[in-house]
């Protein structure tokens, strides 16, 4: 049974996402502070975490930059801030998702499920065996989740991570950001195409790309983007 640990201290929705939660027959423990919610994701086995920005000791921006310093797992935000600078900020510190309040309870126990189900994917691809992606330039090893540019170990979260592969593995081909969604976080965007936006940016800022243009990942306006390989890059000079 997947453990899922919500930290919140708002009662209502605690209480709205254990029961939809435990009847999806998941195990469900809640913690109403930030530091003892990031104790129980040091110490207890935790698949998933539910997490909300306010908190009554620190905010939750700060507790995902101290479980992704540690663990790999999926962290989805659930908060009543709704501004697209608190979304890009929670996708910013590594974040797999960000749910705004008041949410429909099916719809959080479809992220959780699609967010587990990819991680899950994933876990059971690197016990295949070594899967590599080689470039000019850019070497992703798919096994070990590591990625060399110019031979410089960079970092990426799992989501970053995700996308970067997906696209690397289907080079020239145009994707949508509703396309991206789906094949990258497992379900239809409903609405929240700003979160394929901030993790293109972050995945290219990371392999030092400096425009839309330059670079492996291109955008195609009106379009998506797409990956370009370096003889693509000649053909077009």
């Amino acid at each position: 049974m997947k453990h899922i640990l919500i930290i919140d201290d708002d009662r209502e929705a605690i209480e709205l996402e254990r029961d939809y939660l435990e009847i999806s027959s998941y195990s469900v423990s809640v913690e109403s502070y930030g530091s003892l919610g990031l104790k129980r994701v040091l110490e207890d086995r935790v698949d998933l975490v539910l997490l909300a920005v306010d908190l009554p000791d620190t905010d939750g921006f700060e507790i995902c930059k101290q479980i992704r310093k540690n663990k790999d797992f999926p962290v989805l935000f659930v908060s009543g801030r709704k501004d697209e600078i608190d979304v890009v900020r929670g996708l910013g510190v590594g974040a797999d998702d960000y749910i705004k309040k008041p949410f429909s309870p099916n719809e959080l126990v479809a992220r959780v499920k699609a967010n587990l189900a990819c991680y899950d994917r994933l876990l059971k691809k690197e016990k295949t065996g070594k899967d590599y992606i080689d470039y000019p330039g850019l070497h992703i090893d798919k096994n070990a989740r590591r990625v060399y540019v110019e031979g410089k170990e960079k970092f990426f979260t799992t989501k970053e991570f995700d996308l970067l592969c997906f696209l690397a593995s289907h080079p020239n081909h145009v994707y949508s950001k509703d396309d991206l969604f789906s094949a990258v976080w497992g379900m239809d965007s409903l609405g929240d195409i700003a979160t394929v936006t901030v993790h293109i940016k972050k995945v290219r800022r990371k392999m030092g790309q400096t425009s839309a243009r330059s670079g492996y990942i291109e955008t195609v306006w009106g379009s998506g983007y797409r990956f370009r390989t370096l003889q693509q890059d000649k053909e077009d000079e």
